[in-house]
């Protein structure tokens, strides 16, 4: 059994495991340098981590877990990935082989898109409003306000030279 000691003999230990054994939750933690909450968390949001749990609830990670969280931690932590995007990487893959290699860059939306985009011209100016059209727009329902104190001259003098900025700016984009 691994004592642990004040010169930290417990982590060297686990470094001097093989590399076909079973990893605890501390070590594998402590490998990926992600707190212990996080990875419990991420077993709720990815069903494909599935340590082997014991008595008392004492997990412990295949060879397999360790490099799937690790891939994961990649593709949050540097490919730029959200939950959702990982969630649906590993749906369509289908394991570790299918995941884009470590580093992939993200596609980013100015990217141009290589399917091209079924949106005509024509939707796109109406979408911008640059287009006029013969009928009018529809009929909104005013929006129902609660009555709001007064503010003061110090914020009212703050939000107008944001609206100022604000206005500046998009001068500059159109």
């Amino acid at each position: 059994m691994i004592e642990e000691t004040s010169d930290g003999a417990r982590a060297k230990a686990g470094a001097s495991k093989s590399a076909s054994a079973f990893r605890t939750i501390s070590e594998v933690s402590g490998d990926l340098e992600v707190p212990q909450h996080v990875l419990r968390f991420w077993e709720t949001k990815f069903p494909q981590i599935k340590p082997l749990k014991r008595g008392g609830g004492r997990r412990y990670y295949r060879p397999d877990d360790v490099e799937l969280l690790r891939r994961i931690q990649a593709l949050l932590y540097q490919d730029g990935y959200t939950i959702k995007g990982v969630q649906k990487l590993l749906r369509e893959s289908r394991g570790l082989a299918g995941l884009p290699p470590p580093g992939t860059r993200m596609p980013s939306l100015f990217d141009e898109d290589e399917g091209g985009d079924d949106t005509s011209p024509e939707e796109l100016a109406l979408l911008a409003g640059d287009e006029e059209t013969d009928e009018p727009p529809p009929e909104k329902k005013p929006p129902t306000r609660r009555r709001k104190q007064p503010l003061s001259p110090e914020v009212r003098e703050v939000l107008s030279e944001i609206l100022m900025d604000l206005t500046a700016l998009r001068r500059l984009l159109d």
